[in-house]
């Protein structure tokens, strides 16, 4: 009997380091890197778009310790506390058209 419980204590010796070194190894480092990359997303500056948890996109007006105040773009200013901004919002560019790429008839050429 004592030597299958020594046994299986070093085998749940064994697999507390691998999950140890797993977790330091890999886990760890990750959501640091997770956590600094959402903080970066938040943080915008006064002249920048930017979108709410709640879906509401505003320019920013002030930006303090505790609160941004954000513009809408019939002009109501909402004050939000710092952890409620999710990205900045930079809008996808509308497609150009430009005269070039429109083929040409032959006969314009002369």
């Amino acid at each position: 009997m004592f030597a299958a419980s020594s046994g299986s204590s070093s085998i749940l010796i064994i697999y507390l380091v691998v999950f140890g070194a797993l977790y330091f190894f890999y886990l760890r480092p990750r959501n640091k890197k997770q956590k600094q990359a959402r903080l970066a997303a938040r943080k915008v500056e006064v002249g920048e778009r930017a979108q709410t948890i709640g879906g509401f996109v505003g320019t920013v007006v002030r930006n303090d310790a505790d609160i941004i105040v954000l513009r809408s773009a019939s002009g109501v200013e909402l004050e939000f506390v710092p952890s409620a901004i999710a990205r900045r919002f930079d809008p996808a560019p509308a497609p150009t058209t430009d005269s070039s790429d429109e083929p040409t008839a032959e006969g314009d050429e002369q």
